[in-house]
C-alpha cells in the first residue's frame, strides 16, 4: 500500500511523467560556490500586484520578508542538531499516516496539532501526533548522521534541502518564528508588480524563459552532462548571470531579488484551505518542462509526501 501511494503521488507531482524518475543518489556532482547567500532575505513590500493567470489585481497590506533562496542541506542539518537537542523533534521510527493508510517509517519526526476538520468528500482527517519530518533511509536524502549529529553532503551543502515533508518544512520555519509562505505571498515575490501591455510576468525574470534562465528538464544545465536531461538539483542562486566552467547563466532573480523562484525544486506553501487535506507547492523543479515554471502554476500533495524534487523557503 505504501508503495502504491508514493508512486501514484510521485506520478501526481511529475510533469515529465513519461520518463523514469531521477536517480539522484547514484552520482555525487562537485560543489559549486554560487556566491550567494543563503541566510539573506528580501523585503517584499505591501501593495497590490498581479496575481494569477489572468492578473487579478490583488492587495497585500503589510510588508514581509522572504528567504532569498530555498533552505539549504545544510542549514536543515543545522536545525535538525539544533532541535534534536532540545527534544523538539525526536528520531526513529514513526506512523505515516494518509487516509486510510498506515505505515512506519525510520527518520526525524515531531508534534503537529492537527488541523481543522470539515468533512467534506474525500478529505482525509489530518489528526494531532508525530509526523514524519524527513525519512533518514530513504534514497536521494543529502544528509549523514555521525555520532548523533547531522551534517550535508559536502557537495550538496549549498544545495536546497529536499525529501522533506510539509510538517518538516512548516516545523523548520515555525522553530525560529517564521511561516511557509502563503500562495499569495510567494507568487508576490516571484513575480514582482511591474505590469507590461496590461500583463504580469509570467516568469520571475520577466517574459520568456531560456535555458540558462532556470534549472528545468532538459535545460541544459551542468548537471545534466553527468544525470541526462532529467538532470538533478543545483545550488541555490546559480542563475545569477554567473560563467561555471564554461555554463554560462543569466541573472534571473524575481524583481524583488530572489533566486530559483521557477525551477529546481517545487516549494511548500503554508496554506491550509477549507474541506481541502492537500498542500500547495510551486514553482516547478528541475524534473518539470519549462511552461510549468510560470508563476502560476501550483501543484499540490498531501503534507506527509516527500519527494527529491521538492524543498521549501521560509517568510516573516
Amino acid at each position: 500500500m505504501k508503495q502504491t501511494l508514493f508512486i501514484l503521488t510521485l506520478i501526481a507531482l511529475t510533469v515529465a511523467a513519461c520518463v523514469p524518475a531521477p536517480s539522484v543518489g547514484a552520482i555525487t556532482p562537485p560543489y559549486v560556490d554560487t556566491g550567494i547567500d543563503p541566510e539573506s532575505w528580501a523585503l517584499i513590500p505591501a501593495g497590490e500586484f498581479p496575481y494569477g493567470q489572468h492578473d487579478h489585481m490583488t492587495n497585500v497590506d503589510y510588508d514581509y520578508e522572504m528567504m532569498v533562496t530555498d533552505v539549504t542541506n545544510e542549514q536543515y542539518a543545522s536545525f535538525l542538531n539544533a532541535a534534536l537537542a532540545d527534544g523538539t523533534v525526536s528520531k526513529g521510527e514513526v506512523d505515516v499516516e494518509a487516509g486510510e493508510q498506515v505505515w512506519q517509517e525510520v527518520g526525524i519526526y515531531g508534534y503537529y496539532p492537527g488541523d481543522s476538520f470539515d468533512g467534506y468528500k474525500h478529505e482525509e482527517e489530518i489528526k494531532a501526533g508525530d509526523k514524519l519530518f524527513l525519512p533518514t533511509q530513504a534514497e536521494g536524502v543529502r544528509l549523514t548522521e555521525t555520532n548523533g549529529i547531522f551534517s550535508s553532503i559536502p557537495e550538496y551543502a549549498n544545495h536546497p534541502v529536499t525529501m522533506v515533508t510539509w510538517f518538516g518544512a512548516n516545523a523548520y520555519c515555525e522553530y525560529y518564528g517564521w511561516h511557509l509562505p502563503t500562495e499569495i505571498e510567494w507568487e508576490k515575490a516571484a513575480r514582482g508588480t511591474e505590469m507590461v501591455n496590461g500583463y504580469g510576468f509570467p516568469f520571475p525574470w520577466g517574459g520568456h524563459i531560456e535555458r540558462n534562465n532556470a534549472n528545468y528538464y532538459s535545460s541544459s544545465d551542468l548537471f545534466e552532462k553527468m544525470f541526462g536531461k532529467l538532470g538533478n538539483t543545483t545550488p541555490v542562486g546559480l542563475y545569477n548571470g554567473k560563467t561555471y566552467d564554461g555554463y554560462e547563466t543569466l541573472d534571473s532573480a524575481s524583481p524583488f531579488g530572489l533566486y530559483d523562484m521557477a525551477g529546481n525544486v517545487w516549494q511548500w506553501m503554508g496554506d491550509d484551505y477549507p474541506d481541502q487535506h492537500y498542500r500547495m507547492l510551486r514553482g516547478g523543479s528541475f524534473y518539470s518542462y519549462a511552461v510549468d515554471l510560470r508563476v502560476w502554476k501550483n501543484n499540490s500533495a498531501g503534507p506527509q509526501y516527500y519527494s527529491p524534487q521538492v524543498g521549501f523557503r521560509c517568510a516573516r
